[in-house]
């Protein structure tokens, strides 16, 4: 499929999801927020995706946040829809997509943007990486899960004082806090971020989106997420991966995983 404001590319089962609006530091506005869910999807129904890699093109910007002037004149009623839907089809999507997601944050990742990241499952930034959700200073909040997400990852004190004061912090000190799993030198973003996807890819991707379930219930207060475990542990049972993956460990060999 054809799209206007990102890119794809395959290889050996690792898509690339590029958000590619250079001009603009690849801020996402209505229209790349569709595409991108548009492209999510197509890539969770393509059992030949093991792993999907987000970007954004350039070594400025992740994503430096929201298009504001797209919605600067909303009123009440439509800034709750523009919440809503961003939630709907693109970051909530994200989350409890079956296929893992790794950010790849090469410079700004701020309101949106770092919202995006932390929608996805693992987060690598450049060691130029700049986050932040800078909402307050406009007199609003993080409107697409910043709110909810951030203390998940970094703890109640650190989301309310990074929310709070809407500063940017570096890619250091977003890793002290957990916000990302590793920060590597720019050079280095892409090569470290395939490796780990390369790492992944080989595993059995039914086992991962039964893991990723099983680990989104802890967040989820309408799920005991032990509970959720089990069940997810009994499915990987009639699971053909599971049959290869056993056999292969009693064979002494490489598994050899089709997803099903």
């Amino acid at each position: 499929m054809s799209y206007n404001n990102i890119l794809t590319e395959i290889n050996d089962g690792i898509e690339t999801i590029t958000i590619n609006r250079p001009s603009q530091l690849n801020a996402l506005n209505g229209e790349t927020i569709a595409e991108l869910s548009s492209e999510f999807t197509s890539a969770e129904a393509d059992n030949q995706v093991r792993v999907i890699v987000l970007t954004g093109s350039g070594e400025k910007a992740f994503v430096a946040g929201a298009d504001i002037k797209e919605f600067a004149n909303y009123s009440v009623e439509e800034g709750k829809m523009l919440s809503k839907r961003g939630h709907d089809t693109l970051f909530d999507l994200v989350e409890n997509l079956k296929t893992p997601v790794i950010a790849a944050i090469n410079g700004f990742a701020l309101g949106g943007g770092l919202e995006l990241a932390m929608s996805s499952h693992i987060r690598i930034a450049s060691d130029n990486a700049k986050l932040g959700l800078p909402e307050v200073s406009l007199g609003v909040i993080p409107g697409y899960g910043g709110t909810q997400r951030l203390p998940q990852l970094v703890g109640k004190g650190i989301a309310n004082e990074l929310i709070f004061s809407a500063q940017m912090i570096g890619a250091d000190r977003a890793g002290e806090i957990g916000l990302v799993n590793h920060v590597v030198p720019q050079a280095e973003l892409m090569e470290t971020t395939y490796k780990l996807a390369g790492k992944i890819a080989r595993n059995s991707p039914m086992a991962i989106s039964l893991a990723i379930e099983a680990v989104n219930a802890v967040y989820d207060e309408s799920e005991n997420g032990f509970e959720t475990e089990i069940e997810c542990f009994g499915k990987a049972f009639g699971t053909e991966d599971f049959k290869e993956g056993t056999s292969a460990f009693i064979e002494k060999r490489r598994a050899s995983f089709t997803g099903e």
